[in-house]
């Protein structure tokens, strides 16, 4: 569910997948990585909904 969620940002954004893991995760290939079936704990995955909230609630979201 966290992948899909996601993707659908992504398109919404216009973000390219590997900047989205370095200003969510810190990590460029986060989304790569759960495309080939990578599951992040919990707290990791709440850390990234939270960035894609506020993110959304930008100014420069769009």
């Amino acid at each position: 569910m966290l992948l899909r969620q996601i993707e659908r940002f992504l398109r919404l954004t216009r973000m390219p997948w590997t900047k989205f893991g370095r200003l969510a995760a810190q990590d460029p290939r986060f989304v790569g990585d759960l495309r080939n079936g990578r599951r992040p704990r919990a707290p990791t995955a709440d850390r990234i909904r939270l960035f894609m909230t506020t993110y959304l609630e930008s100014p420069h979201a769009r």
